[in-house]
């Protein structure tokens, strides 16, 4: 089992950048791929970024290729999402999520565990 709990979401004006943190309990977290997605008002739940067991393979969305990292550090059970260059579409609930499956997975259905969500507003 693995209990998330995301935070650093904010207002951000366009061009600017927040760092997204996920804090994760339970012993799977060091070996679990970890991603993270959002969802915009009226719309589905999206993938936004990847990374394996060690962060060491990562997958992006194309909407946020070059402006956006994800990284994690095991030993504070913590993952992370660098976010620059923000745009108001970003603008969505942020979710962290854990799957119980390999590599970099990169569907919400592939992911077993979820956060409760940080919001991220981009405007003027």
């Amino acid at each position: 089992q693995v209990q998330l709990v995301e935070s650093g979401g904010g207002l951000v004006q366009p061009g600017g950048s927040l760092r997204l943190s996920c804090a994760a309990s339970g012993r799977t977290f060091s070996s679990s791929p970890m991603g993270w997605f959002r969802q915009a008002p009226g719309k589905e739940r999206e993938f936004v970024a990847a990374a394996n067991w060690n962060g060491g393979s990562t997958s992006y969305a194309d909407s946020v290729k070059g402006r956006f990292t994800i990284s994690r550090d095991n030993a504070k059970n913590k993952l992370y999402q660098q976010m620059n260059s923000l745009k108001p579409d970003d603008t969505a609930v942020y979710y962290c999520a854990a799957s119980r499956f390999r590599g970099v997975p990169a569907t919400v259905l592939q992911y077993h565990y979820w956060g409760q969500g940080t919001q991220v507003y981009v405007s003027l």
